[in-house]
């Protein structure tokens, strides 16, 4: 079973940047489609971005559109996600998933099967 490890997250200014990183253990990303959904309290978990690891092929969440880029670390196996110009309303708990979606469901939760514990992002203003 594929575990995931999120890590990378913390306190930054608004304006700062964030690099996340996901790590797989007891699998590889080979194969999947690998995203990163966020969450605020108080708020449902939100699709943020995805990438399929064969092909590349990226999807974004308009409210990142241009500020963050999803990328994939194929000699350590990891899925990037570079955050740039963070806002406010960036911050949330950022989980990483893994799943099989066709390309017009790589924003779906219910596509994604193995899912992290998260890691914390806040941007203070």
């Amino acid at each position: 079973q594929v575990q995931l490890v999120e890590s990378g997250g913390g306190l930054v200014q608004a304006g700062g940047s964030l690099r996340l990183s996901c790590a797989a253990s007891g699998g590889t990303f080979s194969g999947y489609t690998t995203a990163w959904f966020r969450q605020s309290p108080g708020e449902e978990r939100e699709f943020v971005a995805a990438i399929r690891w064969s092909g590349g092929n990226r999807a974004y969440a308009d409210s990142v559109q241009g500020r963050f880029t999803i990328s994939k670390d194929s000699a350590k196996n990891l899925v990037l996600l570079q955050m740039n110009s963070l806002k406010s309303g960036d911050t949330a708990v950022y989980y990483c998933a893994v799943g099989r979606p066709i390309t017009s469901a790589m924003a779906t939760q219910s596509m994604y099967y193995y899912w992290g514990q998260g890691t914390q992002v806040t941007v203070s203003s």
